[in-house]
């Protein structure tokens, strides 16, 4: 029996080697038994999708239910069959779900999230400002990473400066595999209650933001959306929009300072940052524990077949290293010649945020590069602890410091 044929639980989110790395268990996978059926920490079996093209396809076919949220099968003891909130998009399906998709569509394209370039270079900056008038070493995460997309959320959906980084707290403990159901739910219940004061405030007095336009634009569809969608999709726009993409930004950070030969070209030509930074998100493959679907009907796979009632997961991270679609897959390599990864999903789920994550991380490399090119780690790489545990895949920690005679 091969160590592919006796494998039974999902594999470890990353290699025990290196933290870049997925684990070695998918390379396996994806030679001898593209799907085979693991057992995951939610207690359920699953298929296990590991191909590149298998992944889009599952994900594309309509017959693979998103019920089960992103990635429930790495919680202990989940609600699998609790209700869909209205406005959930991550879970919802079928015509309620592509309506609101296409009344979201218009706020994520790629000229709206180009727009807000300026203003999200401008919180940028401001960090940088902030991290050079302070003490080395500094903190990425809680000074940098963190912070930034949380004022750029913030600035989408039209909170109050003052309340912009209030929820960083509630939505580390909801992304995290290790916490409890009771504690999620808790930190849930009060996301939610804010944004109902949000939406309430908005309904009564309209703005020029996300959340306003998209109440204009349902009632000028005719069919309006009901407080609980919209608060819905608030508090999913709120959470996915920051935590994924702070989370981007620290391990973005540390990726640049760990391959600082990598990063000269970018240095001297910025019209590199689009395509360093496809490569660092399939590189990273953020999203670590891939999705979770459930078959409505049999979904046929090559030679294999997901039968109807069975529970999948779509491994993003090892189809993002799959030997048939990317040349040497586990080689860091800004210059590689882009071909679209994973790591935003594929399909109609595929994440509506993705231009605005990409202007974000564009604009954190560029002006990290240009303002402190000295940037380094100032504690050992092996002393970096990691978030084996969290949806999206970062680290808890990223001290850093520069040269004296860094230009602020």
């Amino acid at each position: 029996m091969t160590e592919t044929q006796a494998l039974t639980e999902f594999p470890r989110a990353r290699s025990a080697e290196c933290p870049f790395e997925p684990p070695p268990e998918f390379t396996e996978i994806r030679a001898a038994a593209p799907v085979p059926q693991l057992t995951c920490p939610a207690g359920i079996e699953a298929r296990v999708v590991s191909r590149y093209e298998d992944v889009r396809a599952v994900l594309a076919n309509q017959g693979a239910s998103s019920r089960g949220a992103p990635s429930m099968h790495m919680m202990e003891h989940p609600n699998l069959n609790m209700s869909v909130v209205p406005g959930s998009i991550l879970r919802m399906q079928g015509p309620e779900h592509r309506r609101l998709r296409r009344l979201l569509g218009p706020e994520f394209m790629p000229k709206r999230s180009e727009s807000m370039r300026d203003y999200v270079r401008k919180v940028v900056d401001e960090h940088i400002d902030a991290l050079l008038a302070g003490p080395k070493p500094a903190d990425l995460v809680p000074d940098f990473a963190w912070p930034i997309p949380a004022l750029i959320v913030g600035e989408l959906l039209g909170l109050p400066e003052e309340d912009r980084t209030l929820f960083y707290e509630h939505t580390g403990i909801m992304m995290s595999a290790a916490t409890d159901q009771p504690t999620k739910d808790a930190a849930d219940g009060r996301m939610w209650e804010y944004m109902e004061t949000v939406v309430a405030a908005k309904q009564a007095e309209p703005g020029d933001d996300v959340l306003s336009r998209l109440i204009r634009r349902g009632e000028e569809s005719g069919q309006p959306l009901t407080f609980t969608e919209l608060v819905g999709i608030g508090t999913t726009l709120l959470i996915a929009g920051h935590d994924t993409t702070a989370n981007s930004i620290s391990m973005s950070a540390l990726l640049m300072m760990v391959h600082r030969d990598q990063m000269e070209p970018l240095r001297t030509d910025p019209k590199l940052a689009g395509p360093a930074v496809e490569e660092m998100l399939r590189y990273l493959s953020v999203p670590q524990f891939g999705l979770l679907r459930y078959a409505t009907e049999d979904i046929p796979l090559g030679e294999s077949t997901i039968k109807a009632g069975e529970w999948l997961v779509a491994a993003l991270q090892s189809g993002n290293r799959d030997e048939q679609e990317f040349d040497d897959p586990d080689r860091f390599d800004v210059t590689r010649k882009p071909r679209p990864h994973l790591t935003f999903g594929f399909g109609e789920h595929q994440c509506p945020g993705q231009h605005l994550a990409r202007t974000e991380l564009q604009e954190v490399c560029l002006r990290l590069l240009e303002r402190i090119p000295s940037l380094r780690l100032a504690i050992p790489f092996e002393d970096l602890v990691f978030k084996d545990e969290h949806y999206a895949f970062g680290v808890e920690s990223l001290p850093v410091t520069w040269d004296d005679d860094t230009s602020a």
